[in-house]
């Protein structure tokens, strides 16, 4: 007779959801490193310049996550008292994973004095302005 001692067979899939230790937090998915003021040919350029010298704030950006990424590279320049001067932006730009890549934005200025270029990268702009990297800043003066 079937029936007799038959047990009863139960199969639990259980499905977790893992965080690994080493996961990125929204600030370490890019960094950037280098960063400098640098000519038209990507020659550096030190930190003083000429009123009215077209130079490129430079700064290498490293996707740090295993899958591509879209970014956005944006500098804004400020003067000594905090105004901002300039404000410029490159968008689209797509690293693969662990890929490094070196960006620039040109800025002519118009007036001696002391300025800070701060160097964002988001992960878009202007829609998604989530900040994915903590920002670097290069001092430059301008005679």
């Amino acid at each position: 007779m079937v029936g007799k001692g038959i047990g009863l067979l139960v199969i639990l899939v259980i499905t977790v959801g893992i965080t690994p230790a080493f996961a990125l937090t929204e600030l370490e998915r890019t960094s950037i490193g280098d960063p400098q003021l640098v000519n038209a040919f990507g020659s550096p350029l030190g930190n003083s310049i000429n009123v009215d010298q077209q130079i490129q704030i430079s700064a290498d950006v490293m996707n740090n996550q295993e899958k591509s990424q879209k970014i956005a590279y944006l500098v804004q320049v400020k003067d000594d008292s905090g105004f901002v001067v300039s404000v410029g932006w490159v968008v689209g730009v797509e690293l693969k994973p662990q890929q490094e890549f070196t960006q620039s934005i040109s800025w002519i200025p118009k007036e001696a004095g002391e300025f800070t270029a701060e160097i964002f990268v988001w992960e878009g702009f202007p829609v998604n302005h989530n900040a994915i990297s903590d920002y670097k800043s290069i001092q430059i003066s301008v005679s």
